[in-house]
């Protein structure tokens, strides 16, 4: 009788260029919050709105730290941000961010991170078409969480919701930016994987 062993979860990136330790753990998953915290404040001037680099950010650093560490360094994010600091976009923060429509998509960073992260420990973030696929799902996670939470601010508000008033409000006016950002962290991963195979010759 054989035991068949589960598969192992590869190295991120990170663990290709650090040594593992707990300390090298923490230090990671503050450099990768406050890397998120300097891409919210780049703006891109895209049609209809401007764009900034937080989603990029989170999915750049959900690739580069893994599940777990990804997780954390946007649950830090959005900790750090609530509790006061000026690190969301345009410099803001504070207990009353909970109140925006958009907060919600800030809570999916949180498993938005985890599932690219997750790919990537799975050799996703190596190969150019299952990164295409993995940072697309990912770019969707935010989504995900923050249409329901917009509709439910804004239903507060007074304001009459309707799926095309979440789509219009949410979904929309990101589009452009999110596909670009969608496209920029799917080829930044398998060249940064690329250069240091040519490195390690």
């Amino acid at each position: 009788m054989t035991n068949t062993a589960a598969p192992i979860s590869r190295p991120v990136l990170a663990d290709r260029l650090v040594t593992r330790s707990w300390a090298t753990d923490v230090a990671l998953v503050l450099g990768g919050a406050a890397f998120t915290s300097a891409l919210a404040q780049v703006q891109v001037p895209l049609w209809p709105v401007p764009v900034t680099g937080q989603t990029l950010a989170v999915m750049l650093v959900g690739a580069t730290l893994g599940a777990r560490r990804g997780a954390l360094s946007m649950l830090t994010y959005l900790v750090l941000g609530v509790v006061g600091l000026p690190i969301f976009a345009e410099f803001t923060g504070g207990p009353l961010s909970v109140l925006k429509p958009s907060f919600g998509f800030i809570v999916g960073f949180v498993p938005a991170a985890a599932l690219v992260g997750w790919l990537s420990q799975r050799d996703w973030d190596k190969k150019w078409l299952l990164s295409i696929v993995a940072f697309f799902l990912a770019s969707l996670v935010p989504f995900v969480v923050g249409l329901p939470y917009l509709a439910v601010v804004l239903s507060s508000l007074g304001v009459e919701v309707t799926l095309a008033t979440v789509l219009t409000v949410g979904v929309v006016p990101f589009i452009v930016g999110g596909v670009a950002k969608w496209l920029i962290a799917a080829s930044v991963l398998p060249l940064a994987w690329r250069g240091l195979r040519r490195l390690e010759r």
